[in-house]
C-alpha cells in the first residue's frame, strides 16, 4: 500500500534551471525509503516540496490520499510529518525537556501529561534524566541529536523525515544514531523517508533506495543491487562512494 506518491513532480528556480524534472516515486506504507544522491542535485528541494514550504510548479505529491493541493485539508496532510533536521533545530533558550515538551504539547494538552510524555520519549532515544533541564549547547552532537529526535517523534507521527541524519558527527557516533533511527522507525512502525549523499548510511537503513540526478529519480532498488543495476550514473555513484569510504578507512 502506498504511503507517498510524487507525481511529475517538476520545480524550477527563476534563473530556469530546473531542480525537480518530473519526479515520479512511490513509497510504501512502513517502508524506511532513502534518496540518495550528490550534493545539489534537489534532495532538500525534494524534501521541501513534499512539507508544503515550496510550492510545486506542475505534478502532485500525496500522503495516504490526500493531495498537498486541499487547500481544505493540508493541515490534515501536515499532521502526518515530523522532521529532524540536518543542524537538530533545537531552541537554544529552551532546556531540553522544554524542546521535547514542544512537540509533545500537540498530542497532550495537560501540560503534566505533557510532561510524562516528552520524558517517556527522552528515555526512549537514550539519554538520562540528568540532561533534561540542561541547554542545547551543553550537550555533544551525539546528544543533541538524540534529543532532536526525542522532539520529532513526541508528535506520534506517521511519517518521519530524516535530513542528512549523520552530518557533522564522528563515525562512532554517526553510527549508533543510525542504529537509533533504525530501530525507532521499526519500533514506532513509522514510514521513513531519508535524503542523504551517504552510501553508508543508505546501506544501513534503506529497505529501498531511489537515485536522484539531473532532477530525476533514475533508479529505484535495493543498496546491493546498485553496482549491477546497469544504470551508469548509480554505478558509478556506488563505486565512487566505495573508494571514498575505504580512502577514509585508511586515514583513520
Amino acid at each position: 500500500m502506498s504511503k507517498i506518491i510524487f507525481e511529475n513532480v517538476r520545480k524550477e528556480f527563476g534563473s530556469g534551471l530546473q531542480v525537480l524534472n518530473g519526479i515520479q516515486l512511490d513509497i510504501a506504507k512502513g517502508e524506511s525509503h532513502i534518496i540518495l544522491g550528490q550534493s545539489g542535485c534537489g534532495k532538500s528541494v525534494l524534501l521541501k516540496c513534499l512539507l508544503g514550504i515550496m510550492p510545486l510548479d506542475s505534478g502532485d505529491i500525496d500522503v495516504d490520499g490526500i493531495s498537498i493541493k486541499e487547500k481544505k485539508r493540508f493541515s490534515e496532510y501536515l499532521r502526518k510529518f515530523s522532521i529532524l533536521f540536518q543542524g537538530n533545530a533545537l531552541f537554544d533558550s529552551m532546556t531540553i525537556i522544554e524542546n521535547v515538551m514542544f512537540g509533545a504539547r500537540l498530542v497532550a494538552k495537560d501540560k503534566e501529561r505533557c510532561r510524562r510524555s516528552a520524558e517517556e520519549k527522552l528515555f526512549a532515544v537514550g539519554l538520562e534524566q540528568r540532561v533534561f533541564d540542561l541547554y542545547p549547547a551543553e550537550l555533544s552532537g551525539g546528544m543533541q541529536k538524540r534529543a532532536a529526535l526525542a522532539r520529532a517523534i513526541a508528535i506520534e507521527p506517521e511519517i518521519l523525515l530524516f535530513d542528512e541524519p549523520t552530518s557533522g558527527l564522528d563515525p562512532i557516533t554517526g553510527g549508533i544514531i543510525c542504529n537509533l533511527l533504525k530501530d525507532t522507525v521499526r519500533s514506532l512502525g513509522v514510514t521513513a523517508l531519508t535524503i542523504t549523499h551517504d552510501l553508508k548510511v543508505a546501506e544501513f537503513l534503506a529497505d529501498r533506495v531511489s537515485v536522484l540526478n539531473n532532477g530525476k529519480v533514475v533508479w529505484t532498488g535495493k543498496t546491493h543491487e546498485m553496482e549491477i543495476c546497469g544504470n551508469e550514473f548509480v554505478v558509478e555513484f556506488h563505486r565512487a562512494s566505495n573508494v571514498i569510504l575505504k580512502k577514509s578507512h585508511r586515514i583513520i
